[in-house]
Order: C-alpha cells, then sequence, then structure tokens
C-alpha cells in the first residue's frame, strides 16, 4: 500500500500532529474563555486592595488558580460542623468574613468536555476498568484449560487479584485526595478499579464455592456477603456506583448459594444486615435511588420465601418488620435519624418505604390463611405507622396505603369464609364451616375495633395538628373510610348480608361519633383543609345512616341506601361548596348503576308478582327520586361533570323503573322472561314519548346538555320500537294476536295513545329543534294514526284476531270512507286552527286515499261499492277544492271604476 517505510512515518506523523493541534486549539479556547470571565469580573468588581508584587502574585497563584476542591473534600467540608470562633476573634470574623466575600472572585465557568476529552478522561478509564476485570476472569478461564494450576492455586491467585485491585483503587484514592490536581468532570479511577476488585473477589468466593466445593455453603454465604457490605462501605469513599454494584451483590449472593434445607432466619438476619448498611449509606450520602433500590430488592425477596407456608410466618414477620423499621429510623424523613424533610409536604420515598413493608406484611396474611401471629404482625406495623405518619408529616402518605391495606385483609377474610353457614336464624349449624366466636373471628373484631378507634380517633385529633391541608384531609378520609369499610366487611364475614340488628346499632353509634366529630369541628377556628374534612365526617355520618339501613332491613335497601347517601352528599355540598362532595355524589350514583348491573331485580326471586307495588318500585323509584333531587341541589353550585352524572343516573333510573315495571307486569312478574309482546312494545312507546317531551320541557329551563342528549335517544329508541315492534315483529295485521275489545283493546295503547303523544311531541321540539326534526316526529304521528284507523276497522270485521278471515268489498270501501273521513277531519282542524301542518297532513292522507281508489278499489271492489267509492271521492274532493277556495285563499275583486260608474247612473 506504501511505495516505502517513509510514506507510513510521515501519514503517522501528520495524525499525531493533527491531535496535537487539535488538543492545543481546545487549550487555547478554554483559556480564552477563562480571561473572558475573568475580565467581565474584574468590570463589576468593587475597588479591592493595592495591586501585589511579582512574588506575592506567585505564592498565590496555586490558591488563586484553583476554583475548586476535590469531590472528597468539599463533600467533607459540606458535612462538616462549623467550629465556633474563639472569644476575641468574635468582633473581627464578621468583618474578615465580608471582606474575604468581596475580594474572592465568582468560580469561572467550565467549558463542557470535547470528544477528544470524553474519550481520554472518562470512556478509556471504563473501559479499562472493566478489562481488568474480565482480565482476572479470563485468566482464571485459560488456567482452566491449559491445566497450568490447580484449582486451589486459581482460587488463591484470583483473591490475591482481587486484593491488589483493591490496594491500588485506595492508593489512587489516596494519593488524588492529596494533591493540588483541579477537580475535573472526568472517571473516577479509584472507583473504578475498586470496582473491578470486588467484582473479582466476588466471583472467586463464588467460584471456590460453586465450582470446586472449597467451601461449605454457609462459609460462602458469609464470605459473599462480607464482600457485598465491603462494597457498600466502599462505595462512601468512591461514589455511587460502587454502592450500585455493591447492593446487587448482596442480594444477589442469596440465589448463588442455595441449599437443600433453606434457612430462613439466616437469610432474613443476613438481609436485615444487608438493608441497615444500604439504608445508613443512603442516609450519609443523601442518595434516594439506593433507598428505593434497597426497598424494592427486599420486597421482593418475601415472595420468593410466602410459598412455603404458613408455618414460616415468624421469619417473614421478622424479614418486614426489620425492614420497617430500619426505613422508619433511617429513610423517613424528619422522624428520628432520616433526613430534614420539607415542612407540610409528603416526600414519596418516605411513604413509599412504609407502604412497602406493610404490603409485605399483607402479602405474609393472606398467605397464611389469616395466622394469628400474622394478624398481630400486620397490626403492629400499622400502629406504627400511625405513630411514624403522627410524628413526620413526610410519611403521610403511607396513611391512605395503610387503609387500602387493612380492608383488602378483612374483605379476603370476608370472601375466604363460609359466610352461608355463619349467620342463621337458629345460630351457626354445629361443625359446619366457622363459628362466629373461635379464635380468628374473635382476633379480627378485636384488630377490627382497634383498628376502627386507631384511624378515627387519629383522624379527629389530627385536624388543627397539621399545616398542610392536603394532610388534614388525608388523615380526615381515613378516619371516614376505615371505619365504614371495616364494619362494612365484617357484616359480609359475619352476618352474609342477611338483616343483622346489632350491626345495625354498631352503624347508628357510628353514625353518632362522625355527627358529634362535624359538630366539634364546625366550632373551631378556621385550619388549613378543616372545610373538607367537615365535609368527610359530615358523609361518614350519612354513609353510616345508610348502612344501618341496609343491616336493619333488606338486601335491596343497600340500593336505596347508598342512592340516600348521594342526595345527601349534593345536600352537604350546598350547604358547604366543597368539590370533593360533589364528586362523592356523583361516585355513590355510579355506585348504584353497577349495582343494578350486578342484579337488576334489586332482590333477587323476592321481588314479588304484585304489579307495580313490588320491590322494583322502591329499588328504582327511591334511587331515581333521589338522584333527581341531588342534580337539584346539583345545579345550583354549577354545571359540572359530577352534575351531569348524577343527572344521567336519575334519567337512567327513572327509565329502567318504568321499562322493568312494565316487563314485570306483563310476564307475570319474570323479568328475566325471554318474550315480547305487542302490550310490551306499546307501552314502552308510550313511556318513551312520555319522558321525552318531559325532557324537552325540562331541557328549556335547565339548558342541561344531559337532558338534551336523554330526550333525543329516548324518542331514538321510540322510533326503532315502533318500526320494528309495533310495525314488524309484532303487527297484529301480520301475527296472529289477540288486540281485545272492540274499541277498548290494544290498538287503541298500541297506535292510538303513541299517535297523541308523538303529536305532542312534536309541537313541544317546534321552534326549540330544527324543523325537519320535528316534522319527523309528526309524520310518525301521522302513519301511527292511520295504522290505528285501519286495524280498528279490521277488527271490527275478523274480531280479536286481525288475520283470519277473508277481505270483503264492503271493509274495503270502508277503509276508503275512513281514510277520507279521517283526511277531513286532519283539514278541519287545519282550517279551525290555521295549522298548516295538519291541512298538510290531510292532503297526504287524501291523496293516499286517492292511489287506494285507483289501485285497489277499482280493481277488487265490485257493483255499488266500486261507484259509492269514487262518489264519495269525489264529492269530498270538490268540497275541499271549494274550501280552499272560500275560506283559505279566497280572493277579493274589485271592479273597475268605469264600470263602477255605468252602473250607478244608467
Amino acid at each position: 500500500m506504501f511505495d516505502s517505510p517513509f510514506d507510513f512515518f510521515a501519514l503517522l506523523i501528520a495524525v499525531v500532529a493533527f491531535i496535537f493541534a487539535r488538543k492545543a486549539f481546545n487549550q487555547a479556547d478554554m483559556l480564552r474563555a477563562r480571561l473572558d470571565a475573568i475580565e467581565a469580573t474584574g468590570l463589576q468588581a468593587r475597588p479591592g486592595p493595592p495591586p501585589l508584587t511579582a512574588f506575592e502574585g506567585l505564592e498565590q497563584t496555586p490558591a488563586a488558580a484553583s476554583p475548586g476542591l476535590a469531590a472528597e473534600q468539599a463533600e467533607a467540608i459540606a458535612g462538616a460542623e462549623p467550629v465556633a470562633p474563639a472569644a476575641g476573634e468574635q468582633d473581627a470574623a464578621p468583618k474578615d468574613a465580608r471582606g474575604a466575600t468581596a475580594a474572592t472572585p465568582p468560580p469561572l465557568p467550565q467549558p463542557a468536555p470535547g470528544f477528544e476529552e470524553r474519550i481520554g478522561t472518562r470512556w478509556v478509564v471504563w473501559v479499562g476498568g472493566l478489562t481488568l476485570a474480565l482480565g482476572g476472569f479470563f485468566m482464571v478461564r485459560y488456567s482452566i484449560d491449559a491445566g497450568l494450576l490447580g484449582p486451589g492455586v486459581r482460587v488463591l491467585l484470583g483473591g490475591a487479584f482481587a486484593l491488589a485491585l483493591l490496594a491500588a483503587g485506595e492508593w489512587t484514592r489516596r494519593k488524588e485526595s492529596i494533591s493540588t490536581i483541579e477537580a475535573l468532570p472526568i472517571a473516577n479511577i479509584p472507583a473504578i478499579l475498586t470496582a473491578a476488585g470486588t467484582a473479582v473477589a466476588f466471583a472467586t468466593v463464588y467460584a471456590a464455592y460453586a465450582l470446586y466445593d472449597f467451601l461449605a455453603p454457609a462459609t460462602a454465604f458469609i464470605l459473599l456477603g462480607m464482600v457485598a457490605l465491603g462494597t457498600l462501605a466502599a462505595a462512601l469513599l468512591h461514589g455511587p456506583a460502587l454502592a450500585g454494584l455493591g447492593i446487587a451483590a448482596a442480594f444477589v449472593t442469596p440465589v448463588l448459594v442455595s441449599s437443600e434445607k433453606p434457612d430462613f432466619w439466616a437469610l432474613y438476619i443476613y438481609l436485615a444486615i444487608v438493608t441497615a448498611a444500604a439504608f445508613g449509606l443512603a442516609r450519609i450520602r443523601l442518595w434516594r435511588w439506593l433507598a428505593v433500590t434497597t426497598i424494592v430488592f427486599a420486597l421482593l425477596w418475601t415472595f420468593p420465601c410466602l410459598q412455603c407456608g404458613p408455618s414460616m410466618v415468624a421469619p417473614h414477620a421478622f424479614h418486614v418488620m426489620s425492614g420497617f423499621v430500619l426505613a422508619a429510623l433511617l429513610v423517613v424523613c424528619g422522624f428520628m435519624f432520616g433526613p430534614p424533610a420539607d415542612e407540610g409536604q409528603i416526600e414519596p420515598i418516605s411513604s413509599g418505604s412504609l407502604a412497602a413493608y406493610l404490603f409485605g406484611a399483607t402479602m405474609i396474611v393472606l398467605n397464611s390463611g389469616h395466622a394469628d401471629g400474622a394478624i398481630i404482625v400486620f397490626a403492629l406495623l400499622v400502629a406504627a405507622t400511625l405513630f411514624v405518619a403522627w410524628r413526620a408529616p413526610a410519611a403521610a402518605g403511607a396513611i391512605g396505603a395503610a387503609s387500602m391495606f387493612v380492608f383488602a385483609v378483612f374483605a379476603e377474610w370476608a370472601v375466604r369464609g363460609n359466610p352461608d353457614m355463619l349467620v342463621l336464624p337458629g345460630g351457626p349449624l354445629p361443625g359446619i364451616g366457622p363459628a362466629a366466636t373461635d379464635s380468628s373471628v374473635l382476633l379480627h373484631l378485636i384488630a377490627a375495633a382497634i383498628f376502627a378507634v386507631g384511624f378515627g380517633g387519629a383522624g379527629f385529633l389530627a385536624q388543627g395538628r397539621f399545616n398542610s391541608a392536603r394532610i388534614a384531609v388525608l388523615w380526615a378520609a381515613s378516619a371516614v373510610f376505615m371505619p365504614l369499610a371495616l364494619l362494612i366487611a365484617l357484616y359480609a364475614r359475619i352476618a352474609h348480608l342477611d338483616r343483622s340488628i346489632p350491626f345495625a346499632i354498631l352503624a347508628v353509634m357510628l353514625a353518632a361519633a362522625y355527627g358529634a366529630a362535624t359538630e366539634a369541628l364546625t366550632r373551631r377556628d378556621s385550619r388549613p383543609g378543616l372545610p373538607i374534612s367537615i365535609a368527610l365526617f359530615a358523609t361518614g355520618a350519612l354513609g353510616a345512616l345508610a348502612l344501618a339501613l341496609t343491616f336493619a332491613l333488606e338486601k335491596g335497601w343497600l340500593t336505596i341506601a347508598l342512592a340516600l347517601m348521594s342526595m345527601g352528599s349534593a345536600w352537604i355540598s350546598m350547604q358547604r361548596p366543597i368539590p370533593f362532595l360533589r364528586w362523592l355524589a356523583a361516585i355513590l350514583a355510579g355506585i348504584v348503576v353497577l349495582r343494578i348491573g350486578y342484579e337488576p331485580r334489586i332482590v333477587g326471586d323476592a321481588v314479588g308478582t304484585t304489579p307495580i307495588f313490588n320491590w322494583l318500585l322502591w329499588g328504582y323509584g327511591i334511587p331515581a327520586l333521589s338522584f333527581w333531587i341531588g342534580s337539584h341541589f346539583l345545579r345550583r353550585r354549577g354545571d359540572d361533570a359530577p352534575l351531569r352524572t348524577v343527572e344521567s343516573a336519575a334519567i337512567l333510573f327513572t327509565v329502567l323503573l318504568a321499562f322493568m315495571e312494565i316487563r314485570h307486569a306483563v310476564n307475570g312478574g319474570d323479568v328475566y322472561r325471554v318474550n315480547t309482546s305487542l302490550a310490551e312494545f306499546a307501552l314502552q312507546v308510550c313511556v318513551t314519548l312520555a319522558m321525552a317531551i318531559g325532557l324537552e320541557r325540562l331541557r328549556v329551563r335547565t339548558g342541561s346538555v344531559v337532558h338534551n342528549v336523554a330526550a333525543v335517544l329516548l324518542t331514538v329508541y321510540a322510533a326503532v320500537v315502533t318500526v320494528f315492534g309495533l310495525m314488524l315483529l309484532e303487527t297484529p295485521i301480520l301475527w296472529p294476536i289477540d288486540v281485545g275489545g272492540v274499541f277498548i283493546n290494544l290498538l287503541l295503547l298500541a297506535y292510538a295513545l303513541p299517535a297523541v303523544l308523538a303529536l305532542l311531541l312534536s309541537y313541544a321540539v317546534a321552534g326549540r329543534r330544527s324543523a325537519s326534526y320535528a316534522n319527523t316526529i309528526a309524520a310518525g304521528a301521522l302513519i301511527l294514526a292511520l295504522t290505528y284507523v285501519t286495524f280498528e276497522i279490521r277488527r271490527l270485521y275478523h274480531g280479536p284476531i286481525l288475520t283470519r278471515g277473508e277481505t270483503t268489498g264492503l271493509e274495503q270501501y270502508t277503509y276508503s270512507i275512513a281514510w277520507l273521513g279521517f283526511g277531513v277531519v286532519l283539514l278541519g282542524i287545519g282550517i279551525l286552527f290555521n295549522s298548516q301542518r295538519a291541512r298538510l297532513a290531510s292532503a297526504a292522507v287524501i291523496a293516499l286515499t286517492i292511489m287506494k281508489a285507483f289501485l285497489i278499489d277499482m280493481s277488487t271492489l265490485t257493483g255499488v261499492y266500486r261507484a259509492l267509492s269514487f262518489m264519495c271521492l269525489g264529492l269530498v274532493l270538490v268540497a275541499i277544492g271549494w274550501l280552499y277556495q272560500r275560506i283559505l285563499f279566497r280572493r277579493h275583486v274589485t271592479p273597475p271604476s268605469g264600470a263602477a260608474a255605468v252602473e250607478a247612473n244608467p
């Protein structure tokens, strides 16, 4: 490629020269930036002391040229306690300090490192550390493949290499700490060497245990743990990278060292030591990431050990308790040895650390089948959470997590049991299912009472203690939620959702306690979050009263109680305008809607067979009325999402009440019966049209988008049922349906009444919606009315079953006369009330009659009926023409003036 060696050397020299030139340019740019900063600082600085001589300047150059200290020295200075000046120096100290501050120039800006600097100061060092560690591994592998050294020698050499790397790391660290080299953002060479040494040491111990069986499992476990803890200790000097390596190695060690008979006590004691070391390091260096990583790893070690069954509750409980205590002492801000806390702020890591170990305790309880020891440990941790959060507001977020975990434990306990045999009218059956007084139930009752009193009392006493509204409201919410949730869980477990007067009494007592708390807080001076807390306790009183009704009455009253709670929350929000209460009313309405989705009959088979006055009336009617009243209360404070939610629930329950009652009455009380009928479709259309009329009137007054949309949806539903139900699926002209009596029959309900309601609806929307919308509804009314006239005539000729018999000529003639008379009546109404819509409807009916006369009567009628049909039609058409000419569009013709004069003077 090259003609001679000189060409190669020339190219090599050119590359080297380019590198040196690039480095010189970078240094020149750095010096220029520093000179510009010095000049700018000199222009803004105040007049200082006289200029220094040349020697004085040389003496102070090292100190002035170094804008900062090394990273370790800066941290040591920042962490050191200030030294009090001597008695004689106290007066002079402030003056000297002010002079030093004025004379010291600000630190110079550091230029951003270039590509070359990154490679030379960072990447090379990192790759070098990795290469050293891999070199140690590869050397051991080579010795194995070549058979040069025995296993014992290999392990000793690996340990020696690890010690050499650790010693080199410590030596370089000490050399850098005493040097005067300026601290640059370069890779930490001592940390890289130390990390490589700990990695080699870890691999050496593991190889001695796993590959060569030189070490017993216990010895290997202890040595690996010592390496991991030593790595964490070295992180105090070498930075966070080494801490990450140490914490990963510490928690992975139990995975590497396995045993046929695992000792959980040894494992959890080791994890407690590792957790303490990691939390201590995180506290000293304020490394939040290290605390979070430690919590995650410690929590993960809880799950695989839970598979060993409830007999191992004690070591698992020790693991979560030790972790909880260490987190409270070292991680929670503002508590014991934890970091300082911000006033009135909830710190996520402080709250999350306690919540994580509470979650571990919850898993132990659930996995052990609610063993007594697990319940006691869980209760102790919940109590400790309340205590820590009471002393350290930064951990207040753990209060909400504790509430959720307590409810989860008791809810799972309620579902796990056999509630069918717990409480019967004659008491629990002997030997079947747990009794209400056995040890497990008794322990849960005691724990529930302690939790209810603890959360409720602490939540009440916390009002006014904290300056943060968020923290005060969080305590109040837990105080309201926890007793109610526990009462519901115990009721489900012990009473199996049946009537229970004792639980009703407890609910009334709880409502009285919430009411007293509400009154006591109302008399206090205004504090952050107090109005919301008052509203929460008032809502708790309403909820407890609703539960009392539910416990004392039948199952369906739960739906009614929740609906009444929604109305009560809306009323309280009107008295105290707190946005949370509006959302609470909406949430309760949503719960009631979900409740009926689960069981539309409200009370199951006990709904009864009496039409109208059955459980559907109470189960749907009372919630509908409650939601209508609640929406009226909410509307006084504005139109928002909670109001629209409650309005939607009110409309939904009103519609479902009507539909369910219709289905119940038509199907003999069986609302699940797969059957449709003309009567059911007719009632649905009539009710839907009537509701649409009411909503059209209501939306004009309220302007609610919910009322607007609901009116349109109901109208569309009525149209769909009319077309597919009344005109196709259940029309009596196609199917053998018994329509009943001569005039009082299903035809009147299915076609005449819907026609009248549709006509009223068309007038209700006239001028308020588009003309096409109103005209379409009016056209539907006309079709229904004409259908009723036709079917009623057929009923006169064929009896209650319209499909029977032949159609005679007299019947066809009657249709023509009836249609013609119907058109004339419409025309008369249009003339009398000056209604163009009625006159146009008359024209449509008469046009249809004309078409029938020429298409049907001319071919089917014979004799006198054909003649009479056309004669009557002709007379009516002439009469209609005369009415239009003489009454509607009468024109007055004015005679000419000349003709008038001739007539006057003949």
